[in-house]
């Protein structure tokens, strides 16, 4: 029997705000762009109360609550007081599989500093938090991911939430299957056309039945109605590809697109240089005015070695879509992906693996 830490941080951006800014606290804080075309990236609880919620307009933000303060984004200081956490982390368990900068699963079956429950170690571990960053953590502690990501939420903020084994049912039965990870709205329209609105309707299904509904998706589903969840953390999970991309303040035409996409290629390579990784792959994302979005992308035979190459790639990459000439772009990005790493360049050889320079992440 596993015992599973889900530790989600408490409005994560926002709380970073208001600790480092005093007569913030209390207040509605909005973390993000005040644009016409941004989103919102984090809300303080205090800006929930008004509905403002994380990837909501910034123009409705704005709307519903008027007297928020908002806050350009400082992803530096975030990641660093992630690296914080990850180290309070590492003291109770190697076995970290962060998700996110403010979330992370932990399995502490065997916990290294001789605490004997899963419960205690969560509470040690946001009381640490607390000490050391002067932030708040909520912490859901089960038998398996599933059930401790849905307990981390039950009582947010700055709280912690235990399911036991002998409890597992009883808690599952009553809940929304909207609760379930990866029931979203159209999954939940099927569910809900076949009868189905919470996990007690689900369990009554059998799996051969959920199976001829929904492939392979339908066993998933037939365990977690049960609580049933093997799937194990897996720590230092390596990043599969990096990218930049910007929705503009007003849409743009394609000739100005392939500007920023050499200027935002150069600057990807240098913080990939910084990073020691080279990707093989580009990818070069396009949205129009009227919210069309492709995307094409381009393993060459030599690898980019310059943030030149890369410019040069994004650029023979725009040619390949098929919007129409008078087409404008409210949003462009260009990333990669597919990385050489340190296996291949043992069995590769130095001459296939091309110099990084060095550079400052920007």
């Amino acid at each position: 029997m596993r015992k599973i830490i889900h530790i989600d941080m408490d409005a994560f951006y926002a709380s970073v705000e208001q600790r480092d800014r005093p007569e913030l606290r209390g207040t509605p804080v909005i973390v993000g762009w005040p644009g016409e075309r941004s989103v919102v990236c984090a809300a303080s609880y205090e800006a929930r109360k008004f509905g403002v919620h994380s990837a909501m307009p910034a123009t409705r933000a704005m709307r519903l609550c008027p007297e928020g303060t908002f806050i350009h984004p400082n992803f530096d200081k975030y990641r660093e007081v992630s690296r914080q956490i990850r180290e309070i982390f590492h003291r109770h368990t190697p076995l970290v599989e962060p998700l996110s900068l403010d979330e992370a699963y932990l399995d502490v079956t065997e916990e290294l500093t001789g605490i004997p429950t899963a419960t205690e170690t969560a509470e040690t571990i946001r009381r640490e938090i607390k000490t050391e960053t002067h932030l708040t953590a909520s912490a859901g502690v089960a038998p398996n991911k599933f059930l401790a990501k849905i307990a981390s939420d039950w009582k947010k903020p700055d709280g912690c939430f235990v399911i036991r084994p002998h409890q597992v049912e009883r808690f599952l039965m009553p809940l929304n299957v909207r609760k379930i990870p990866g029931v979203g709205k159209a999954t939940e329209k099927i569910l809900t056309d076949m009868g189905i609105a919470t996990v007690a309707d689900l369990h009554s299904f059998t799996a051969d039945q959920l199976v001829a509904r929904f492939g392979k998706w339908g066993t998933r589903l037939w365990e977690l109605a049960r609580g049933i969840d093997e799937s194990p953390v897996v720590p230092s999970q390596k990043r599969k590809s990096w990218s930049s991309e910007n929705t503009f303040a007003k849409d743009i035409t394609l000739d100005e697109v392939a500007d920023y996409i050499r200027e935002e290629a150069q600057k990807l390579w240098t913080a990939l240089s910084d990073k020691q990784l080279v990707g093989r792959t580009v990818t070069v994302k396009l949205r129009t005015g009227d919210f069309k979005t492709a995307t094409r992308r381009l393993t060459p035979e030599s690898i980019p070695s310059s943030g030149d190459d890369l410019a040069r790639i994004g650029a023979e990459l725009l040619t390949r879509f098929d919007f129409p000439p008078q087409s404008r772009y409210r949003l462009a990005g260009i990333g990669m992906s597919n990385f050489v790493d340190e296996d291949d360049e043992e069995e590769e050889g130095p001459q296939k693996q091309p110099a990084l320079f060095a550079g400052t992440d920007q």
